[in-house]
C-alpha cells in the first residue's frame, strides 16, 4: 500500500446489528464533487447490514456484488468496476440497446475463480476504494470465510458497502431487504450523484406507468414456468417461482401468473431441486423462460436450447414449445439500465408489445450527465 493511500484514510466505527467492528476508509478519492465543487468533507451512507460508512471523498475505484451493483454504477455515470463476483453473468450486452453508453469488461476481474477467497479481496483493495458487495453474501455463499476475514480486508482502508437485493431466499439475509431503487439510491449518494439518480427516479416512474398500461386484465395474463437451464443437460430444470428481489421485478411489474405458483414444485433456492418434462407437462405452463441463457442470441438460444425441445417426444407437446413461446428468461442480476431493457423485452415476449416502453435516448443522456 502507497503512503498516499495511508494517509489519505480515515479508521471508522461501523456499527450495525449484523456486522460491527473497526471498518476503514476509502482512499485514492477524487478532490471533487460531481458539480465541480471541492470536496474534502468526510460523509458518512448508511446501509443494511453494514451500517454506517463514512467516507473522506468520492471513491474513484470500485469493485462490486454482481451486476445489480455494476449496472447502477454505470447509471450514475460511473467507471465500470474493477470486479464482480462473476464477470460472465454481467451482461454488458444489455447496453447495445442504449445510445451513447457501453462497457468493456475484458479486464474486470472475475472474484470467484475457482473460488472465493479473501486473498482475491485483499489483493484487490489496493486498486479500489469501495467494496460494493454485501460481506454477509461472501459469508453466507462460502465456508471459510469468517467476520474475521472480512475485518482484515476492511483493516486495509476499504470498506464493504452492499445488501443482497437480488434474492430473498438465503436464510442468512435476516435484515431489510431494499427495492431496486431504494439500493440505487443508496450508491447514489455514495457517488455523490443526486441529480442523475433523480433523473433515473423520474425516468423510472414514467416507465412503471407505461408498463401498467400495457398489462391485460386478470384472467388473460399467460402462465408462465422460469427455470435454469443447461444445454448439456436438458430435461432436469432448476425451478424459480416469482418472488421478491430484484432479479424478479420485471415479471412482478408485468403481473404474469406463475405457473409453479399452485403446485407442489418449490423455488431453488429452498430445495436444490429440479423438474423434468413430465412434470412440466403436468403444469403445462403457456410460456416457458430459461435463465443461464442470456449470453446467447436469439438464434443462438434457438440452436442450442428451443431445437432440443423440439426434438423430445415429451417436450415437443409442451404447449409453450409448440406454439414458439420459449424464450431466454432474463438475468439473475438487474440495475436500473438493465430492468428497462428485460423488461422491455419481456413485454414483447409474454404480451407481444412491440411499441417501445421508455426513451433510449434519454437513459443515455442521463449516463452522460445531458439531463
Amino acid at each position: 500500500m502507497s503512503d498516499r493511500r495511508l494517509r489519505t484514510r480515515r479508521n471508522v466505527l461501523r456499527t450495525s446489528g449484523v456486522i460491527a467492528g473497526m471498518g476503514a476508509m476509502a482512499g485514492c478519492i477524487s478532490d471533487t464533487d460531481n458539480d465541480g465543487s471541492a470536496n474534502t468533507d468526510p460523509y458518512t451512507v448508511s446501509m443494511p447490514p453494514v451500517g454506517e460508512v463514512e467516507f473522506d471523498g468520492i471513491p474513484e475505484a470500485w469493485a462490486a456484488n454482481n451486476g445489480s451493483w455494476a449496472d447502477m454504477g454505470i447509471a450514475l455515470g460511473q467507471g465500470p468496476p474493477k470486479g464482480v463476483y462473476l464477470a460472465n453473468r454481467y451482461h454488458t450486452q444489455y447496453y447495445d440497446e442504449i445510445p451513447d453508453v457501453s462497457v468493456n469488461k475484458s479486464d474486470m476481474k472475475s472474484l470467484w475463480g475457482d473460488e472465493l477467497t479473501a486473498e482475491e479481496f485483499m489483493n484487490l483493495s489496493e486498486d479500489v476504494d469501495v467494496f460494493v458487495n454485501d460481506p454477509n453474501f461472501i459469508i453466507g455463499r462460502t465456508d471459510n470465510w469468517k467476520q474475521e476475514d472480512i475485518d482484515r480486508i476492511e483493516s486495509t482502508g476499504t470498506p464493504f458497502f452492499g445488501n443482497s437485493i437480488f434474492s430473498t431466499g438465503y436464510e442468512w439475509h435476516d435484515y431489510k431487504y431494499l427495492t431496486l431503487l431504494e439500493a440505487f439510491e443508496k450508491l447514489s449518494q455514495v457517488f455523490k450523484e443526486k441529480e442523475r439518480y433523480e433523473a433515473f427516479e423520474s425516468l423510472h416512474e414514467e416507465f412503471q406507468s407505461n408498463v401498467a398500461d400495457i398489462v391485460p386484465p386478470e384472467g388473460e395474463r399467460p402462465s408462465v414456468a422460469i427455470m435454469w437451464a443447461s444445454a448439456d443437460e436438458m430435461g432436469s430444470f432448476s425451478p424459480y417461482l416469482i418472488g421478491e428481489g430484484t432479479s424478479f421485478k420485471q415479471w412482478r411489474d408485468l403481473e404474469v401468473v406463475d405457473a409453479f405458483a399452485e403446485t407442489d414444485v418449490r423455488d431453488f433456492h429452498s430445495t436444490r431441486g429440479s423438474v423434468g418434462y413430465e412434470t412440466l407437462l403436468e403444469i403445462d405452463p403457456d410460456i416457458i423462460l430459461f435463465r443461464g441463457q442470456e449470453a446467447k442470441t436469439v438464434s443462438e438460444f434457438q440452436d442450442a436450447i428451443v431445437s432440443q425441445m423440439e426434438s423430445d417426444s415429451v417436450a415437443s407437446k409442451l404447449t409453450a414449445v409448440k406454439n414458439g413461446d420459449v424464450y431466454r428468461g432474463g438475468p439473475l442480476y438487474q440495475g436500473p439500465i438493465t430492468n428497462l431493457v428485460v423488461t422491455d423485452r419481456a413485454a414483447k415476449q409474454v404480451y407481444g408489445v412491440e411499441k417501445k416502453l421508455y426513451d433510449r435516448q434519454r437513459v443515455g443522456d442521463i449516463v452522460n450527465g445531458d439531463f
